[in-house]
């Protein structure tokens, strides 16, 4: 019999298209995922992914049941469950997709340094991305740091290898772990009641999203409305490795997407974001462009709250807000929307933004989320210009101008007329009481006029400039 393998599910938590999974080649494996919150810290999944983590693991669990394996779980350091379950077997070898985050490079280290002292060997598998980012780069041997010729980059490298099959079969060891409850990811109080309605997590949940995603060569005209299901939903699945960038790509290449299409190029922002934090590892708490480290934010928690809570009294950003909260999602030009919000006419540090998402995104990733926030900020790499300022009106009035995502997540605005949904306060009262609603107390004021926010922000940035001069 061929000696023992232990594989390490992570962010790979699928049997399709897993290289690590393919190289078992038959042999007997203990398969394991390990909930170390110790190492991550900061970035340990926050309360939306732990939902969704609970239920990946029952249907990663019920798959590898239908293929002759169980999935073993562990809570603790990986530092030290890693090599002890890789000596109980009699492992000679630990298989796992590789993790580009800081603080998985450096626990990995330290584990292939544990297992190799004791005779056995860490390999690590390209599974979550499409290219290692160590391995792209511009003609002059350096790191990319804008985004157009890095996306060019990665298509003049051609299509990606096919996703492989998943296996038939596994031989699957047993050995005692933790069940499913004793990992504690479900929240106590019931503020994630309205995901299952939205939400199948699972390599079966991601087939069936993909497959049903009629809009994928209508992309590029649907993707900026947030009122119609435009977008594939499918960010939640991509997080946590239920569905690999392969899969992705060549699902739309089928579907008929052609060329450099805007649905394959955000799946190339992701791996540009991984490119980012690979070589720039601060990425996820310090401003790429030095200057911004003395940028004047204000942080103010009153003007967090009315964010964090859809109370802002502009109805885009509150409608995107409250979606976040009730879904764990939010439509991707919403969020570009109200990042900008935050930082700019409430000058609040994108960091808190950047945490609050964390928290609340079932697709929180720390690369995606930490390069996006940068972006919006303008201190980041390829970043959008500081002082281009988003109206929140005129945006509301552009990609929501039949209001139904309004309607959907304001609901108390829902009676007022096309006209004045995204500005309710220049209604006139006799509309706003036909509509049933009292500003300041159905709804509110806006926290901060917009020739106002848009004036500070720009005053702030001028000021940072003139320091750094």
């Amino acid at each position: 019999m061929s000696s023992p393998a232990l594989f390490w599910f992570r962010q790979d938590l699928r049997l399709t298209d897993n290289p690590g999974l393919a190289a078992l080649e038959g042999r007997p494996c203990l398969f394991v995922y390990i909930l170390d919150d110790e190492a991550a810290g900061a970035w340990a999944p926050g309360g939306a992914q732990r939902w969704w983590l609970h239920h990946s693991l029952a249907a990663l669990d019920a798959d590898l049941q239908a293929r002759g394996a169980r999935l073993h779980l562990a809570h603790g350091p990986a530092t030290r469950i890693i090599p002890e379950l890789a000596a109980a077997i009699g492992a000679g070898e630990v298989i796992a997709g590789r993790l580009y985050e800081p603080w998985a490079r450096a626990r990995d280290a330290s584990i292939a340094e544990a297992l190799q002292a004791a005779g056995r060997k860490l390999t690590l598998h390209t599974s979550s991305l499409l290219h290692e980012p160590h391995r792209i780069r511009t003609g002059t041997g350096k790191p990319y740091s804008v985004y157009t010729p890095f996306s060019r980059a990665l298509f003049a490298l051609g299509e990606p290898p096919p996703p492989l099959p998943a296996p038939a079969r596994l031989v699957g060891l047993d050995h005692r772990g933790l069940t499913l409850e004793a990992l504690d990811l479900l929240p106590k109080r019931d503020w994630a009641r309205e995901f299952p309605a939205q939400w199948t997590p699972g390599e079966a949940g991601a087939a069936t999203r993909i497959a049903s995603f009629s809009a994928i060569k209508r992309y590029d005209a649907t993707r900026n409305l947030p009122g119609i299901s435009g977008t594939s939903g499918l960010s939640p699945h991509l997080r946590f490795g239920e569905i690999s960038p392969r899969q992705l790509w060549h699902a739309a290449r089928a579907a008929g997407v052609t060329g450099d299409a805007t649905f394959l190029k955000e799946i190339l922002w992701r791996e540009f974001a991984y490119h980012l934090l690979w070589h720039r590892p601060e990425l996820p708490e310090a401003p790429l462009q030095e200057g911004f480290a003395r940028f004047p934010w204000e942080p103010n928690a009153t003007y967090l709250r009315a964010w964090q809570r859809g109370q802002t009294g502009y109805p885009i950003v509150d409608a995107g807000m409250r979606q976040l909260w009730r879904t764990g999602w939010m439509h991707n030009r919403v969020r570009m929307i109200t990042a900008s919000f935050l930082v700019k006419h409430l000058l609040q540090p994108w960091q808190a933004g950047e945490a609050w998402f964390w928290d609340t995104l079932l697709d929180g990733d720390l690369a995606s989320n930490a390069a996006s926030w940068q972006w919006v900020a303008g201190c980041g790499a390829d970043a959008a210009p500081y002082f281009r300022i988003f109206a929140p009106v005129l945006q509301g009035e552009k990609f929501d101008a039949d209001g139904a995502y309004v309607r959907r997540w304001v609901p108390e605005l829902a009676r007022l007329p096309d006209k004045y949904l995204h500005k309710p306060w220049e209604a006139p009262d006799i509309l706003l009481r036909g509509a049933g609603i009292r500003l300041g107390q159905d709804y509110p004021r806006p926290i901060i006029a917009h020739a106002e926010g848009r004036a500070r922000a720009l005053a702030a940035y001028a000021a940072m400039r003139a320091e750094s001069a």
